[in-house]
């Protein structure tokens, strides 16, 4: 059997649930108490690795990852993919805002279509294009 087939899963677990993640509407009172309570999560880890730093060796050895250090890079690694997933997600989120505000301004400040423009022979200043 493969030493490393627990590591494996874990890994596929986490970032199939990543893919999932994605795919599902944003912005909910459900997704921020899941990013919290994922937050709350990493933090009990990560002062359980700090207290108990054998710990994290003997863990790695069970999940068929060779050193504790290689079980934390991939944590981190995992950690960084998922915010980094969360941050291109709320920029796209952004960008649509922007792109809907910039579509307001633009009509709010066009011209009336009952009203002709002012051109220069009506004394007008002129503008530049």
């Amino acid at each position: 059997m493969d030493t490393q087939l627990v590591i494996k899963v874990l890994l596929i677990v986490v970032f199939a649930a990543f893919a999932v993640f994605l795919m599902l509407p944003g912005r909910g009172v459900r997704h921020v108490a899941i990013r919290r309570i994922v937050m709350l999560a990493l933090l009990v880890v990560v002062v359980f690795a700090v207290v108990f730093p054998s710990s994290l060796s003997t863990i790695a050895s069970l999940v068929g990852v060779g050193r504790g250090t290689d079980l934390l890079l991939y944590g981190l690694i995992v950690v960084f993919i998922g915010n980094s997933l969360i941050e291109h997600r709320r920029a796209r989120q952004l960008e649509r805002q922007i792109t809907v505000l910039a579509r307001r301004i633009a009509l709010d400040e066009s011209p009336e279509p009952s009203r002709p423009r002012a051109t220069e022979a009506d004394g007008a200043e002129p503008t530049e294009r």
